[in-house]
């Protein structure tokens, strides 16, 4: 997911400083919650961990230019369930930076708005987790259903946030809009693939023992709340 250079004006860009300074806080919040929860050494290495993911998944997994935008497999719920929201949101948002210094410097102009489209999404799933997941159940024993109510969360908040972009940017004429569904449209692949890769993670999760009570990996993937 990048937003096309030149989709928002010069003169309208300082909205997406102010949209990721707030992303970037709350995440800094969580990170603060994590860190007096299982130590900082975890926290950092979970990260790091998810850093590393991300940036692979933005340049190794499939990637194409549809409308607005692009379309990767960024399997953000997978990374909330395995390593928690706060190592999710600092694993994206370090991803994507690294990815712009050093392989799509024609990307930090818009790394404001695509941090924002990936990190406010992420929150607003570890929200809705807590609803659709009962405090008894493991993340490892989640059902279809359920990941693919967090799975589809996550895309659906990319792709609003990607059409409130360019909209902003551009306007509702036909072209813009048509452009805008198209990019939505791709997405719905997206939506079928990542809860399976979700249950199949958690199914191999399942079956390493060693990975229980490591406070390396979220508490809920084998806990109850």
């Amino acid at each position: 997911m990048h937003i096309e250079p030149g989709l928002v004006s010069d003169a309208k860009i300082w909205l997406s400083y102010v949209t990721a300074a707030g992303a970037g806080a709350y995440a800094l919040k969580l990170a603060w919650q994590t860190a007096k929860e299982s130590g900082p050494l975890p926290l950092l290495v979970r990260s790091a961990v998810t850093t590393a993911l991300v940036l692979c998944f933005f340049e190794a997994l499939p990637h194409y230019p549809v409308g607005v935008s692009e379309v990767h497999l960024i399997l953000g719920s997978t990374l909330f369930l395995i390593f928690g929201a706060a190592p999710a949101a600092i694993g994206l948002a370090l991803g994507l930076l690294i990815q712009g210094l050093f392989f799509a410097p024609f990307d930090l102009p818009q790394y404001g708005m695509n941090v924002t489209t990936l990190l406010v999404p992420l929150f607003a799933l570890s929200a809705l987790a807590g609803r659709v997941i009962t405090p008894a159940t493991p993340y490892v024993d989640l059902r279809y259903r359920q990941a693919l109510a967090l799975s589809t969360s996550y895309q659906a908040g990319i792709v609003a946030w990607v059409a409130f972009w360019a909209l902003y940017g551009q306007g509702f004429g036909a072209d813009n809009v048509h452009s805008i569904a198209s990019f939505g449209g791709a997405y719905m692949l997206v939506i079928i693939v990542e809860p399976l890769a979700d249950l199949a993670v958690l199914a191999l999760a399942k079956t390493i023992h060693a990975l229980r009570g490591s406070s390396f990996i979220e508490h809920r993937l084998y806990h109850s709340a």
